[in-house]
């Protein structure tokens, strides 16, 4: 047979010919410029089926710019929150303080940054699947076993097992993430927390901090966001006993609950700054400006609530009552005469009152009146038929005022005696026998006499 002769190539030659004819079948030159033209060629630029999967399983793709295997797109990795002092400018100040006099405790980790789980949502903080291999992979291109090895350990220890199951139990450090979590909702929604009152401070600079206690942390209020006061600080000589009283004041307030909304953060030390002002008046607003559907507000005159005592007397009580803070003399507080209300409350109790009177004209200055009397049983109104006219009975002092004694007798009864035959004179809290002369229905009282002193309170 005649044989064929061959053509010499075309001036346009492209790959595309070269993907048509076999490789040996080519001339030199052919070849030469195939390895030219694939040379030239990039892996970006042929389509997303042709690229090589010799490195794709390798450490430098698995980041930024990691193809997703189900999207198609860029993974990024979320960002850290920055550890810096995230604050207003009045607060700027009493953080930087609080942070170099004294160091701020719970502090997660060496470093004070938050861990990347905490960040994350739950359902992301468990292992999310890797990359999908190649399933063209080579002996020398497999994985090794040990690269897995840290992943699948990760998946057993995520979690504690616990003894009952589907069961879950929080670490002490992700129960502290979960608390400071709700501090930096705080200070970014100006959602209402509540705090002890466990302590009075004050700065390197003289300023007075108020140090409540959330959950395990430290929260600082200045003075003037407590509320206590209205109008300026007065300066000069006035300055000295003003700020003994409001010490004093906020002695009286250990252990009470107190509502804040944080101000201030500082996330390397873990320390905050509120305002107890920010917070009456919201809640101020909610509970006595704000109406409901039938166009009333929440709290009205005759309504009984529950209050905050925030500060006990010998014969009166502090309330807070939503915001507005209130006291309650003894003739309010119960039909049962009492020599010390510390008998009977305590800060930190919850109690239920009657709101009398309300002031709403100016939200900073809103007052009110309540009692807790109104609230109690009518058990306690007169049980004067427990007495009889020339009974004796033992009771106990409650106070003694203008020469007349006041007694409550042990069987639930509230007397009066203008006269005594001891030697002796009658004190508070002295158990004396008293001979009932008169009953006083219109009052709810005995009239009588103390015989007896039986057993004086030195």
């Amino acid at each position: 047979m005649p044989k064929k002769k061959t053509l010499p190539p075309p001036d346009d030659f492209s790959p595309e010919i070269s993907e048509t004819a076999p490789a040996e079948e080519l001339p030199e030159q052919q070849a030469e410029a195939v390895s030219e033209n694939t040379a030239e060629t990039s892996p970006a630029d042929l389509p997303e089926a042709d690229v090589v999967s010799d490195d794709l399983n390798s450490e430098a793709d698995i980041g930024e710019n990691a193809p997703d295997a189900e999207y198609g797109a860029a993974t990024e990795a979320p960002a850290l929150i920055p550890d810096e002092v995230t604050a207003d400018s009045e607060y700027d100040s009493i953080l930087r303080e609080l942070n170099s006099s004294t160091p701020m405790p719970l502090d997660v980790g060496d470093s004070g940054e938050a861990p990347l789980d905490a960040l994350l949502p739950e359902e992301d903080t468990e292992s999310a699947p890797l990359i999908e291999e190649h399933p063209e992979t080579t002996d020398d291109e497999s994985v090794p076993p040990s690269a897995e090895s840290p992943v699948s350990a990760g998946r057993r220890d995520s979690y504690i097992l616990t003894v009952d199951a589907k069961d879950r139990i929080e670490t002490e450090d992700e129960r502290r993430e979960i608390i400071w979590h709700e501090i930096k909702t705080s200070h970014v929604t100006g959602r209402i927390l509540t705090g002890i009152l466990s302590g009075v401070e004050q700065t390197p600079s003289g300023i007075t901090v108020v140090v409540l206690d959330y959950k395990g942390f430290r929260v600082a209020i200045p003075l003037k966001e407590m509320m206590l006061y209205s109008g300026p600080v007065p300066h000069g000589a006035k300055y000295k006993p003003f700020m003994e009283r409001m010490n004093g004041i906020l002695s009286t307030m250990l252990t009470a609950e107190i509502d804040f909304i944080v101000r201030g953060l500082n996330h390397n030390e873990r320390s905050a700054v509120a305002s107890r002002k920010a917070a009456m008046l919201r809640k101020r607003q909610t509970f006595y400006l704000d109406t409901n559907e039938d166009g009333e507000p929440l709290v009205y005159e005759g309504r009984v609530v529950q209050a905050r005592v925030i500060g006990v007397a010998e014969k009166s009580l502090r309330v807070d009552v939503f915001g507005v803070e209130c006291t309650i003399f003894a003739r309010d507080l119960s039909n049962t005469w009492f020599g010390d209300a510390h008998e009977y409350y305590s800060v930190g109790d919850r109690v239920l009152v009657r709101v009398l009177t309300i002031d709403r004209s100016d939200i900073n200055r809103i007052s009110i009146t309540a009692d807790i009397r109104s609230v109690l049983s009518d058990a306690n109104q007169s049980n004067l038929d427990k007495c009889v006219l020339q009974g004796k009975y033992a009771g106990r002092v409650t106070d003694v005022r203008h020469g007349v004694v006041f007694i409550r007798l042990n069987n639930g009864v509230n007397a009066i005696a203008h006269t005594c035959y001891d030697r002796r004179m009658p004190g508070k809290k002295d158990t004396v026998s008293f001979a009932v002369t008169r009953l006083d229905e219109e009052r709810g009282i005995a009239v009588g006499i103390i015989t007896r002193i039986i057993k004086q309170n030195l």
